[in-house]
């Protein structure tokens, strides 16, 4: 047998199809995954975290030498509790160098073309059930409602006559209801002199502000500012100090009580930790330059073990929008432009974000981005007691 048709006829193949949003990479895994058990989406996410063999197909999916540090992945997940019930069409378990996220923007917009595109009812049974919808504008959409480990999120498709997806269009989606969890004055860290780093001790200065917000996942927001960066613009050397910078604050976010406070979730344990440290660029005016100009933010995003996060940060987008209109930065139904430390250097690569609805609990946000295919690919596990190294392994270069 040719060895491109033993790899293919490989029991324990993962399919994959490949896209990018702003950069970030999402593998949607279509099939060749271990089953996973448990009755809810949550359930399923607990169960492949805590179960070792499973979670080995993750790290070696997601890892060098099949991916790399700053892989994403996205597991399909045709039955859950919400797809049974009719609540939701389709689920997903999203994944990443460390583990499982309970949302993720960026993987929603690319999925959201994919699951418009495939007609293939074994990847996705329920296809032929979504609706086609015209907005206001007459503009042709098809809703997917996806089911992720957060809630379930509206996602609206552009799509052509042909029944597929309009590249040429944003996907946008609304999230699950989003809140600022840290108190009105934020959240105050103390920094001990042996884990400061240069500009902080330049700067005779121990403590650092940050707020911390709900988007399907907590995330903790300074400005570059107040970690004695100017911007997020600068030499290599600086580059490496800001993520040094937020590693730092994480952990300390992490032993600070007051702080882990702000990321427990109302409802849903699972939930309830920091999954991203994001820097706001403070050389970039928030403002529009007139009522016309939508208001702009530009930062960067550092998640799981250490992952940057090269698209603005979807989740993120939906935690900050509240924080923004609570303090009377944006309006309902106000848009503001949302750029990624590398979405800047290419046009047409921002998110968009704003709050379309005030709840009990905090906003319905909605997000919208382009997404872009890459690839597909069919690969197999490494080969028992012959390649360990194909198990997967993350290239950290010493500091």
């Amino acid at each position: 047998m040719d060895v491109l048709q033993e790899i293919g006829e490989h029991p324990s193949m993962v399919r994959t199809v490949e896209l990018h949003t702003s950069g970030e990479p999402t593998r949607i895994i279509v099939s060749g995954f271990p089953t996973l058990k448990g009755e809810t989406l949550l359930e399923k996410r607990r169960y492949v975290s805590e179960n070792s063999a499973t979670d080995a197909v993750r790290k070696w999916l997601m890892l060098e030498p099949r991916g790399h540090e700053g892989m994403y992945g996205a597991i399909l997940v045709q039955d859950t509790e919400l797809t049974l019930s009719g609540e939701a069409d389709i689920g997903v378990l999203f994944c990443h160098n460390e583990g499982y996220s309970t949302m993720c923007g960026h993987a929603t917009i690319a999925l959201g073309r994919f699951l418009v595109d495939t007609h293939d009812s074994e990847v996705f049974p329920r296809r032929s059930l979504l609706q086609v919808q015209k907005d206001d504008d007459g503009q042709t959409f098809t809703v997917l409602r996806l089911h992720a480990p957060c809630g379930v999120v509206t996602v609206n498709v552009p799509t052509t006559l042909e029944d597929k997806s309009d590249a040429t269009k944003p996907v946008r989606f609304q999230s699950v209801t989003c809140f600022v969890s840290s108190p009105k004055q934020g959240v105050t860290v103390e920094v001990p002199l042996e884990m400061a780093w240069p500009k902080l001790i330049k700067q005779n200065k121990r403590q650092i502000r940050m707020d911390i917000s709900y988007g399907g996942a907590f995330y903790a927001l300074v400005s570059s500012a107040e970690l004695g960066f100017a911007s997020l613009r600068g030499s290599n050397s600086e580059f490496k100090e800001l993520a040094e910078a937020a590693r730092i604050l994480r952990i300390l976010l992490n032993q600070n009580s007051q702080a882990r406070r702000s990321f427990v979730h109302p409802n849903e344990p699972d939930i309830g930790f920091l999954y991203g440290m994001t820097v706001i660029d403070s050389s970039i005016s928030r403002n529009g330059a007139s009522d016309q100009d939508e208001k702009t933010v530009t930062w960067i995003c550092f998640f799981a073990d250490e992952q940057i996060d090269r698209s603005p940060t979807g989740s993120c987008v939906s935690a900050h929008v509240p924080l923004a209109v609570d303090q009377t930065q944006l309006r309902i139904g106000e848009w503001c432009t949302y750029q990624s430390f590398i979405s800047v250097q290419f046009a047409g690569n921002a998110f968009r974000g704003r709050a379309v609805t005030h709840t009990e609990m905090g906003y319905v946000v909605e997000i919208e981005g382009f997404a872009h295919y890459t690839g597909t690919a069919n690969f197999i596990p490494p080969q028992k007691m012959m390649d360990a190294i194909g198990s997967g392994f993350a290239l950290k270069l010493p500091s």
